[in-house]
């Protein structure tokens, strides 16, 4: 949870920058969080009411949101917890669903 809130800190970060600068000229990294910020708020942060997800899935969906980032972005978790939870193709699996779910 952690990792996952101080991610979502640093999304509010590279848009404050962007706001600035301008999306284009933000680093690769900031670009990384602002996709990251998109999925987390459309996929974590507004579960509805009629959607049931389990301790597990919640804990499953968010790995898989923060796989959506570099590896080396992840300072806050153990590496061995890391390494057996990181999973950027299903990071990519959930943008193309919810891409297809969005029209």
């Amino acid at each position: 949870a952690n990792q996952l809130f101080a991610s979502y800190a640093q999304v509010q970060d590279a848009r404050s920058l962007a706001s600035v600068i301008g999306e284009e000229e933000l680093s690769a990294l900031d670009k990384n969080y602002l996709e990251f910020g998109k999925y987390f708020e459309k996929c974590f942060l507004s579960q509805g009411f009629t959607e049931n997800r389990s301790m597990e899935e919640t804990l499953e969906l968010g790995w898989t949101l923060l796989s959506l980032l570099p590896k080396s972005a992840l300072d806050r978790v153990d590496d061995t917890v890391l390494n057996e939870h990181y999973d950027p193709e299903a990071a990519k699996t959930l943008v193309r669903k919810v891409s297809e779910r969005n029209g």
